[in-house]
């Protein structure tokens, strides 16, 4: 068996686990982000999962615009 691009095997390993650690600890964080829990980050292992995910993802209701306005917009209470 020919090494990919002439790299030893244990490079061509370390090389794919850094990628999906990459991309595993990113979806998780957006997710987190999103008010979600951070293993939904896991679809992104099975790769047809990922765009099922994705498209979920999208069109799910986001928790942060559930939530009430801080109250930037109400108008100062001095003013009538």
């Amino acid at each position: 068996m020919d090494p990919i691009f002439g790299l030893a095997p244990w490079v061509v390993n370390l090389i794919a686990a850094l990628y999906l650690t990459y991309k595993l600890v990113l979806a998780g964080w957006i997710v987190a982000k999103a008010g979600r829990s951070p293993l939904w980050g896991l679809m992104v292992l099975v790769p047809f999962a990922e765009l099922l995910g994705i498209w979920l993802f999208a069109y799910a209701r986001w928790p942060f615009m559930e939530r009430p306005d801080s109250g930037a917009a109400e108008e100062p209470a001095g003013r009538a």
